[in-house]
């Protein structure tokens, strides 16, 4: 049983009682009913339950009677109804008195219903009410479903799953920050208790219940949803309903393709950005759209970032979400405001060009990916493009940091965040025909290939870390763990075998192409 002292009064034929006491308590919660037939039923009173009696027991003593209230509130009785003209012709006014104290709620049974009439009656009201509850949440759970399936929704995911389960709700990030709250508690009052526990949890907020369901996946734990404001006894039906929507909720936070945890103005520009690249809008109505929706990074300089792993399906998806978990918790990257959208290339995401040099800027993406601790120990890659001052260059912007991945995935090197620049020379030149890039190699390198192979393969790594750092001979012994006069003495070497001189650029410039051709051709 499922009524609030106020409703059972309101159902024939216990609408003919009369509540002489205790109002303030008309909103108790009635479990069960019970009938007085023993001298100890007070010890076997359960919380919620009602007690129906002919006043037999206690009709000769006012003492046992007060006691009895008394035990009854303390156990957290629903109420005590008396029924009249058997044994007392008037509840006494003392007993009256003291349940309008406890706030007790005492009521007055007319003599011509028995106690079966007072009971079948609740009972029929009982079950008509949780027929209707069940049926009520069998049509809730139609529209979810139909909600879920719908291909193109246009409507805002968190209010149509509120109104559809007609309860307020409130979406809190794994960070403790309020994404969504349409209840009417406050921010502080919502987060009481931070952090929680990963499990479903009934709890008190405000003066009210409420419901709290984490959005798990694995043992990790995205966000959380609470039911405001619920009915403190929640049917198994009505809880399984509550589940059902926060799965929903997690299904689309988790597919990554829209992040319900950005702001709203955000959120709307990344679908936006997603639309635009695919060709679905210009860049010009993207950069009116962004001015509308007071995002500013298309008026200044930008830059996009591809980040990927090597994972796939469900996996990948997951680790693109961490990936820009680091990016957004990264303290200075975080002040950039950057927006990150999940293609099918991977994560990209937009920052401003104009705040770090491009070296600075690659370390600090450098640092978000060597704090990323994946199972299999690998690093991801991210590629950056080169700035842009107008939005006209999104797309190329897109098109470069693409080119740099696919280009690091097909010949390696270059670390794990590579500049747009760093391959702009790769890109020029891979497309010449293999078999020049191999008759170049063998040309400028025919002095010292002609050695053994285990001394070719030491000078030849000598040489490219020689070039690699710009001709400084202390950063060459340095990289490579050897005293600066054994660098010395085989760098003149190799100037000797390769008839070069180590002091002109042309000189320098021909080498580098050959360690580039050398990459290229997969010799790397």
């Amino acid at each position: 049983m499922h009524l609030t002292v106020e409703e059972a009064l309101s159902i024939y034929p216990l609408s003919e009682a009369k509540l002489i006491a205790g109002s303030k308590g008309k909103h108790r919660i009635i479990k069960s009913i019970n009938v007085m037939d023993a001298p100890d039923i007070s010890d076997w009173i359960k919380e919620g339950e009602m007690l129906l009696t002919t006043a037999y027991l206690i009709k000769d003593n006012l003492e046992d009677a007060s006691a009895l209230l008394q035990t009854l509130n303390r156990r957290g009785s629903a109420g005590l109804g008396i029924k009249l003209g058997r044994f007392w012709d008037a509840v006494p006014e003392k007993l009256i008195a003291e349940a309008e104290m406890l706030n007790f709620p005492l009521i007055e049974l007319p003599f011509q219903f028995t106690f079966s009439d007072q009971m079948n009656g609740l009972f029929r009201a009982e079950h008509a009410r949780s027929t209707n509850v069940l049926q009520s949440i069998m049509e809730k759970q139609r529209k979810l479903m139909r909600f879920a399936l719908r291909s193109g929704r246009n409507r805002p995911l968190f209010e149509s799953v509120s109104e559809v389960i007609e309860h307020p709700l409130a979406i809190i990030s794994a960070r403790g920050g309020v994404v969504y709250n349409n209840s009417e508690y406050t921010e502080p009052q919502l987060l009481e208790g931070w952090p929680w526990q990963k499990r479903n949890q009934r709890f008190r907020i405000g003066d009210k219940p409420g419901f709290r369901i984490p959005f798990l996946q694995g043992d990790e734990c995205s966000g959380y949803l609470i039911y405001c404001s619920i009915d403190p006894l929640l049917l198994p039906v009505e809880e399984s309903l509550f589940v059902q929507g926060a799965e929903l909720i997690s299904f689309h936070i988790q597919s990554g393709y829209e992040d319900y945890f950005e702001q709203a103005e955000h959120r709307e520009f990344s679908g936006l950005l997603r639309r635009c690249l695919n060709g679905g809008m210009s860049c010009g109505e993207l950069a009116e759209a962004a001015v509308k929706l007071e995002v500013e990074l298309l008026l200044s300089p930008f830059q996009f970032v591809l980040t990927d792993t090597i994972a796939t399906g469900e996996a990948r998806q997951s680790e693109l979400l961490r990936l820009k978990e680091e990016y957004i918790e990264h303290p200075v990257l975080l002040e950039m405001k950057a927006i990150h959208v999940i293609v099918d290339e991977g994560l990209l995401s937009l920052y401003p060009g104009d705040r770090h040099s491009p070296e600075q800027f690659r370390e600090l993406i450098n640092a978000c990916l060597h704090n990323l601790k994946f199972d299999n120990g690998y690093v991801p890659r991210a590629a950056v493009s080169s700035c842009k001052t107008k939005p006209e260059g999104l797309k190329e912007a897109f098109a470069e940091v693409k080119e740099c991945m696919e280009m690091v995935q097909k010949w390696g090197g270059h670390g794990n965040v590579v500049h747009y620049r760093q391959l702009e020379l790769d890109l020029l030149l891979g497309q010449l025909p293999s078999e020049v890039m191999e008759k170049y190699i063998n040309g400028s390198l025919r002095g010292l290939l002609s050695r053994e192979p285990e001394y070719v393969k030491e000078m030849l790594h000598t040489l490219e870390v020689y070039l690699e750092n710009d001709g400084h001979v202390n950063e060459t012994a340095k990289k490579l763990f050897i005293h600066r006069n054994t660098a010395t003495y085989r760098i003149e070497k190799l100037s000797e075998l390769l008839d070069v001189d180590f002091k002109k650029i042309s000189d320098l410039m021909r080498l580098k192409l050959v360690f580039m051709f050398r990459r290229m051709l997969g010799r790397g």
